[in-house]
């Protein structure tokens, strides 16, 4: 089996559900494509999410053309240090750059501002910290950028998602002290059952991907029994996290159901009852 090679479309779900977090500009197929895919397995509803500025541009642009499809706009959390001390290195996929400084930061968030403040887009991230690939010297760039970004979501009305990795106390503190929005969703949870307790009584939705499928993920799995259902949202992050047994090979909306299903068995759900809780709870956090 190459690895390179797409999933099988699963059994489709019963009820309809919504995907919480992709990203359709990095993935193989045309939009048109994955969500007829998606669409066949009764995934009827994706979040795209943009991670720089052409890429929030792009979003905006796809959820216009596409009922199906709404949009979130940000820099991402390893953007920002990108932004302002350059990448001479060229790691991210749009090459190496120049440093541009607080004035290039401040130029990149009033674009954000600016695709915020349309209608179909209804998510401002993904935005957070990653303390993974940014070094100390990347941390106040982070920082600001996500306080800018709180700041943007709130002036709006629309949902933050965070990017949290390997930083949760830090994200949790960024949120306590500069306060959350009213709808906050951590994209791609990646904290205990003890910080699952701690978003729960902030009312923080938590988006679960196909990474709770490894075997190694007993925390996500415990996380998640212990995750109140009326917060609980699935997610690809395709092309990235393809859930058991597929991992390792791309990713996309139509694999929900994979995940989903896994999610079910933890939360001891049956699927109809927890897709139905997912696509209230999708609805209500990005307020569609």
């Amino acid at each position: 089996m190459s690895r390179t090679e797409a999933p099988p479309l699963p059994e489709p779900l019963r009820v309809p559900v919504a995907d919480s977090h992709t990203h359709l500009d990095m993935q193989d197929a045309t939009v048109e494509e994955a969500l007829a895919r998606a669409a066949a397995v009764n995934v009827t509803t994706v979040v795209q999410v943009g991670c720089d500025v052409a890429g929030s541009r792009w979003a905006a642009e796809t959820a216009a053309a596409h009922p199906a499809v709404h949009a979130s706009v940000a820099l991402h959390p390893n953007e920002a240090p990108r932004i302002v001390h350059g990448d001479p290195g060229g790691t991210a996929r749009q090459g190496a750059r120049e440093p541009g400084g607080k004035a290039a930061l401040d130029d990149a968030l009033a674009e954000i501002d600016a695709l915020a403040a349309l209608d179909h887009v209804r998510g401002v991230g993904e935005t957070g910290l990653d303390f993974f690939r940014t070094g100390p010297e990347g941390i106040a760039a982070q920082e600001e950028s996500f306080r800018a970004h709180i700041e943007i979501a709130k002036r709006h009305g629309k949902a933050l998602v965070i990017h949290d990795r390997d930083a949760h106390a830090d994200v949790l503190r960024v949120l306590a002290d500069a306060g959350a929005p009213e709808r906050t969703v951590f994209h791609c949870y990646s904290g205990d059952a003890e910080m699952a307790e701690i978003c729960a009584r902030a009312g923080y939705f938590m988006s679960f991907a196909g990474n709770m499928t490894f075997k190694n993920a007993q925390p996500l799995r415990d996380a998640l029994a212990v995750a109140p259902t009326e917060l609980v949202l699935v997610e690809t992050d395709a092309p990235f996290l393809t859930p058991a047994p597929y991992r390792g090979r791309p990713n996309a909306p139509y694999l929900i159901p994979v995940t989903l299903r896994a999610m079910a068995a933890v939360k001891g759900l049956d699927e109809d009852t927890l897709a139905a809780a997912i696509y209230d709870n999708t609805a209500r956090a990005f307020d569609f």
